[in-house]
């Protein structure tokens, strides 16, 4: 790279990158141009973002709201697709990576920039996730990843190389546990959480309150649902923002959606996080029961068997890719009867589903119901089961002749 050429960098104003900015220039002689996407992560990390990356070395910092199209092109789709990871994890870091770092290329590409970076480590998940989007996206363009570069060891050396160009962080090493937030969620990891045997201190929490301080009174919450898509909340539509906005308030004051997870890395290695997801908690649930009364068992098998694979896909940062487009139109199909209300109950941390109702549901309460009905035969049963029995009943016989022969069974 040539003197004077343009780096556009992947900024949160957080620890790492506050350092990436000067690093880069020193390293390079190159001009720093930030990019940063606004996903929900709060006016405490936004305001005064670009002045402090100006301060920091940039040319400039570019803040682009993407919190619309981060819900419905993103957090949307992965909902419907029923996709988790871990048994638990409800995928909100994975999630925002492509849209981040589609944006940052734009910006790149628009400025003239040969070159985009970003601060994740060289352990980590995010740098697989960045890069991967960088490569569909812009090719041509050449990647820096820092943390696999610098020979900084640790965020003890970040946090003292700050200091000493003067730049202020929200971070000590008394508390050097890593934070991202969205409007899906917010993540906490390293530092004391790196024990798996350590508890998470009470004071690490800030969008749930502790189950045990939530109100003694329950709330009960409808979410209604078009083609598997959230749409309003107690009869009010809502826009995906403020819908998720309004959730996780909530959600949040029944300290909904905790989760204490230990996960594979792509890189390899086992971690832990602690992750805070109320409203996306909620619709979770409520989206799978929905599901259940619209969805025939053969369809529901079918779509559960793949969310696994989706749920590994986005967390792999495999998103911009043929294989997320081909999911997306099988599970598409599969949410055109999805329409309807589900409301539930949250109280001390858990939800519980009270009632759902759709105009397309399969659920008959005339084919269900133990009392007397006219329009299920019982006897009808009996030639069934035979049918389906008949493999077991040739296998028996297989057996049975088998052992007539003398032949042992293993």
């Amino acid at each position: 790279m040539t003197d004077g050429q343009l780096i556009c960098l992947a900024y949160s104003g957080g620890l790492d990158t506050s350092a990436i900015v000067p690093w880069l220039r020193e390293t390079y002689n190159a001009r720093v141009l930030c990019y940063c996407s606004n996903i929900g992560q709060g006016d405490q990390e936004l305001v005064g973002l670009e002045e402090k990356a100006v301060k920091s070395g940039a040319i400039g910092c570019i803040v682009e709201d993407v919190r619309e199209r981060f819900v419905t092109e993103i957090v949307f789709p992965t909902l419907k697709a029923g996709a988790i990871y871990a048994r638990t994890y409800l995928l909100g870091t994975s999630m925002a990576r492509p849209i981040q770092a589609s944006g940052q290329v734009r910006a790149a590409l628009e400025a003239g920039a040969t070159a985009v970076a970003h601060g994740c480590t060289g352990k980590g998940n995010d740098q697989v996730r960045f890069e991967l989007a960088y490569m569909a996206e812009a090719p041509q363009l050449k990647i820096i990843a820092p943390w696999r570069e610098w020979k900084f060891r640790g965020r003890e050396d970040l946090i003292a190389y700050v200091k000493e160009k003067k730049i202020p962080v929200q971070v000590s090493p008394a508390k050097p546990w890593s934070r991202d937030r969205n409007l899906w969620h917010l993540s906490h990891e390293g530092g004391i959480l790196e024990d798996p045997a350590f508890a998470p201190p009470k004071e690490l929490f800030m969008l749930t309150r502790d189950p045990a301080d939530a109100p003694d009174k329950a709330d009960e919450v409808t979410i209604e649902f078009e083609q598997g898509t959230p749409v309003g909340v107690d009869a009010v539509p809502l826009g995906p923002v403020k819908l998720i906005e309004r959730l996780n308030e909530v959600a949040g004051l029944h300290g909904v959606g905790r989760a204490d997870v230990v996960e594979d890395r792509t890189v390899g290695m086992k971690s832990r996080g602690v992750y805070e997801t109320p409203g996306g908690t909620v619709l979770r649930t409520a989206h799978r029961e929905l599901e259940q009364i619209v969805l025939d068992r053969r369809t529901l098998a079918l779509k559960d068997s793949l969310a696994p694979r989706y749920a590994d896909l986005v967390y792999e940062g495999r998103w911009l890719t043929p294989e997320r487009y081909a999911l997306d139109a099988l599970v598409n199909v599969t949410q055109k009867y999805v329409t309807g209300t589900v409301r539930v109950r949250l109280f001390k941390g858990n939800v519980t589903v009270l009632s759902r109702t759709s105009p397309f549901s399969l659920y008959s309460e005339a084919l269900a119901t133990f009392s007397k009905d006219e329009v299920y035969n019982q006897a009808d049963a009996g030639g069934f089961i035979r049918l389906f029995g008949l493999p077991v009943r040739m296998t028996a016989q297989q057996a049975k002749k088998a052992a007539e022969a003398g032949v042992e069974a293993d």
